[in-house]
């Protein structure tokens, strides 16, 4: 079992480092870490919206910028809908890419502070990389509920409610 929670970023566009992205990527995944009671490292990677356009088509084929992608270190087993998930115990937990431009256009159209938006998105591609999906309804009210637990001890406002802005 790991002993420490690392975030490790790879800033490709500037705008992330501008954005502080090591720091919320830090909170976000030591919070989503520290709620499961387990440690791990993930790397995160800032980048534009013409990037993970690229990694979307390359990896789900579907050539469009998207807000997060997450690729888990290790495959996750299926289980009834709504189960919580196997926690991974390797030390290595996986690989998210966040996307700027996607980003920034989103808490501006949802009223979301950036930051606010930015690591309710780290927490929810953490939270892929434990083995959470939302394929199903159960699955994902399990998700949202662990994502909102995650975001309250952050001080961070509902993202699902309607006065979340």
């Amino acid at each position: 079992m790991p002993e420490e929670i690392t975030a490790d970023c790879v800033i490709e566009d500037d705008r992330w480092q501008a954005a502080g992205l090591e720091d919320l990527a830090a909170r976000a995944v030591t919070a989503t870490l520290q709620w499961h009671k387990i440690a791990g490292e993930v790397v995160v990677m800032g980048c534009d919206d013409a990037r993970i356009a690229s990694l979307n088509a390359d990896f789900r084929g579907k050539p469009k910028a998207t807000n997060v992608l997450s690729w888990p270190a290790v495959e996750h087993l299926p289980r009834a809908p709504g189960a919580s998930p196997d926690l991974p115990d390797e030390d290595e937990l996986g690989d998210i890419a966040i996307a700027y431009d996607t980003c920034a256009a989103e808490a501006e159209v949802q009223g979301k502070l950036f930051d606010d938006h930015v690591t309710h998105l780290l927490v929810h591609a953490t939270l892929h990389l434990l083995g959470y999906d939302h394929e199903n309804d159960p699955d994902a009210e399990r998700m949202e509920a662990t994502e909102r637990a995650i975001l309250q001890v952050l001080g961070i406002p509902d993202p699902y409610s309607e006065t979340a802005a």
